[in-house]
């Protein structure tokens, strides 16, 4: 028996296809896919985050260095 490690195969695609169409008929399949569409893309927008480098409004120069000595007790 041929395996796809847990790929959709068009077969079970046009069942699942099928079986969506007798539950919900075909006036709200449209509305199922934008809907599952959606969903996906937040979900990958959530996943990704924020790579994008943030912009630096204000650079202050550094006018004296302070050293601090610790001593252990």
């Amino acid at each position: 028996m041929l395996t796809t490690f847990g790929l959709i195969t068009p077969v079970t695609a046009g069942i699942a296809l099928v079986i969506a169409l007798v539950i919900f008929g075909p006036g709200k399949l449209p509305d199922l896919g934008k809907a599952l569409g959606k969903g996906i893309k937040e979900f990958k927008s959530a996943t990704e985050g924020d790579d994008k480098p943030e912009e630096v409004k204000e650079v202050k120069e550094v006018k004296e260095v302070k050293t601090v000595k610790i001593e252990k007790e």
